[in-house]
């Protein structure tokens, strides 16, 4: 258990299920929107003998993920002392990382994505199985690395919980529940409301993740100004109020940042949110050509 997970306790159960709910079902979405389209252009196809093959390329990419998850959580949860305050430190800036590039990329490829996959899913039809099997891998397995990555910096802040991980479970449910829904057409969603929306969320999640992995490596001696506060309100903060529950629980904000801490986290929710609300370019379309 890490000494600033520990020092600081975990959040309430409600709180940690809330947050990594919020987690599991915008990744699950994504994943089963996905998952959808592959199989609405097989069977609109007439190809579902391909089925079988998406069906292991996603329980393939499933696995993966939850090793992933288990490898990373393990070698964090093993370790001890300032070790273990490094390794927490250093995944929560790669899930960072990664999230960041995942919701921008959202942003722009949101509009495209289905017609990239219907042409993705035609050539691999025409490659073979192997083929099908990696495109349905890849797509699922993309998203669910993201999951696991922000899920191992997410959790790492509730004392060794094991709630984090039943309110991803139950947020994937919904998820699952909500694919097929709309694969049957009894609902609709506005997807792009939604992942705007949850995406602007994830990236304040994603700062709070951020200023918790530089604090963890300060406190583990590879980031300097451990002990230099940018403020310190704990006198008037209660930890144990609904602010103080979802501050620490959903964006793992604490009432003694670091200037370090302080600083990226603005910096970070600047540039990010400017780069992710900016409006996108409409895509242009090529004029039809005039017959002679």
């Amino acid at each position: 258990m890490s000494v600033l997970a520990a020092s600081s306790g975990a959040p309430s159960i409600a709180t940690q299920l809330m947050g990594s709910g919020l987690i599991g079902l915008r990744e699950g979405l994504e994943a089963g929107i996905v998952v959808m389209i592959l199989v609405a252009f097989l069977v609109k196809s007439e190809r579902r003998d391909a089925l079988r093959w998406v069906r292991l390329g996603v329980g393939t990419a499933v696995a993966m993920v939850a090793a992933t998850f288990a490898i990373i959580h393990l070698g964090t949860t093993t370790l001890t002392g300032l070790a273990a305050e490094v390794a927490a430190g250093l995944a929560s800036l790669v899930a960072v990382v990664i999230v960041t590039a995942m919701v921008l990329w959202m942003r722009t490829a949101s509009r495209s994505i289905s017609g990239d996959l219907r042409a993705g899913m035609e050539k691999a039809l025409l490659a073979g199985p192997a083929a099908v099997l990696a495109l349905s891998f890849f797509a699922v397995g993309r998203e669910g690395l993201e999951t696991a990555l922000l899920m191992v910096g997410y959790a790492e802040n509730t004392a060794g919980s094991a709630w984090p991980l039943v309110g991803l479970l139950l947020g994937l449910g919904v998820a699952a529940v909500l694919t097929v829904l709309m694969y049957l057409g009894a609902i609709r969603i506005d997807m792009a409301r939604f992942f705007r929306y949850t995406g602007v969320l994830l990236v304040v999640v994603a700062a709070g993740i951020l200023a918790y992995g530089l604090r963890a490596l300060q406190i583990g001696g590879v980031l300097p100004g451990g002990s230099t506060l940018a403020f310190d309100v704990s006198a008037h903060y209660d930890a144990g109020s609904w602010y103080g529950t979802v501050l620490a629980g959903i964006f793992n904000l604490r009432p003694d940042p670091t200037i370090v801490q302080a600083v990226a986290w603005v910096s970070y929710l600047a540039v990010v949110l400017s780069l992710f609300l900016r409006p996108v370019a409409p895509t242009r379309t090529a004029e039809p050509a005039v017959a002679a």
